[in-house]
């Protein structure tokens, strides 16, 4: 196969990196030194920052827009709509494996037998056996009674596979949502799927795994959890006055919620996005919000911890601003040239 080598950008700084379990099937690299990196998935690309030199953000992925960057093993994949990209080498070279659609928005990794999965627009599922050498298409996806009704407006009428995610103790299932479809699951590694979108916005964002059995999904109507494998869903946000969510975090048994009142196309005038953020220590029972740099205008989209031993949780926002959590406060400790999509820590 022929592959396009992206670009390259010298790592200075080798670092002596262990692994530590976040949620178990996807992993966080944590670094013995402070200098961790940050990997920024941004409508321009991908972005490489060392978090004790936040103004040295240099490019290393230029590409359209990036809607995931995650890290699985040793391998970084960043999802964009100009292709799927793995890195080998911490973020500084990127391969385009060449899914078969172009517009890849989620992507997942079986890290122990290697099995990857890409959700794309329109909301098709591949499967590669072989690293990304070949593909070929979950055609189950396509067979679920829902699938006629599954759309779009705001992307040519057309639904997208937006959130993919998987548990190690449930090894072989899948979880799939669908912008806007609901969320479905596969117990077969993506042969066959069963619908558990009842009691639950269809307009999914994103979906959280934090046990094998525990979800909790960001829509475009509320933030939402089920503890039975999505078969039924309880509602978090019902004494919020925010119901628009794009994604959940969750460590040190802390669950991290940014939500906007209204949907996009409100976010004019000097209120913007409208937005707020809430933390809950009980599992999104209650939540209580919190201040933050560039509220209400800005929006926080993506979250990650860059040592969970510490707790350095690390947020990106609409409007290209890297929030960072000390003391229980939220502060601006670096940006990037265009909206923050995804982040990840190496």
């Amino acid at each position: 196969m022929n592959r396009k080598l992206i670009r390259s950008v010298r790592n200075l700084n080798q670092l002596h990196t262990a692994t530590k379990t976040l949620t178990k099937g996807e992993e966080i690299m944590i670094a013995n030194s402070d200098q961790h990196i940050l990997l920024i998935g941004t409508n321009r690309g991908v972005y490489r920052v060392p978090i004790d030199k936040m103004d040295e953000a240099k490019q290393v992925l230029d590409t359209k827009h990036v809607l995931r960057v995650r890290r699985f093993g040793e391998e970084i994949l960043a999802a964009t709509r100009a292709g799927l990209f793995r890195s080998t080498d911490r973020g500084e070279s990127w391969v385009n494996l060449n899914v078969p659609r172009k517009e890849v928005y989620s992507v997942y990794q079986e890290v122990q037998n290697k099995k990857l999965y890409a959700g794309t627009h329109p909301a098709h599922l591949y499967l590669s056996d072989d690293g990304g050498e070949s593909w070929r298409e979950l055609e189950g996806l396509q067979s679920l009674p829902s699938r006629n009704t599954w759309h779009t407006p705001r992307h040519r009428n057309e639904a997208h596979v937006r959130s993919l995610g998987g548990h190690a103790d449930a090894p072989g299932r899948l979880i799939a949502g669908i912008e806007v479809g609901g969320v479905h699951v596969s117990e077969d590694g993506g042969k066959t799927w069963t619908e558990r979108r009842d009691g639950l916005h269809d307009d999914i964002h994103h979906v959280l795994i934090t046990e094998a059995d525990e979800y909790i999904a960001s829509t475009g109507g509320g933030l939402y959890r089920s503890r039975n494998a999505g078969r039924t869903w309880t509602r978090l946000d019902n004494k919020l006055d925010h119901t628009y969510f794009r994604e959940a975090f969750v460590v040190g048994g802390r669950l991290y919620a940014a939500a906007a009142r209204s949907a996009p196309p409100a976010w004019g005038g000097e209120q913007g996005a409208d937005a707020a953020l809430f933390e809950s220590a009980d599992g999104g029972d209650t939540f209580h919000s919190v201040a933050y740099a560039g509220q209400p205008e800005d929006l926080v989209l993506a979250w990650t911890v860059a040592d969970t031993e510490r707790e350095t949780v690390f947020a990106g926002t609409r409007n290209g601003h890297i929030l960072r959590r000390t003391d229980d406060k939220w502060r601006k400790v670096g940006s990037t040239p265009s909206s923050i999509r995804s982040l990840t820590a190496i």
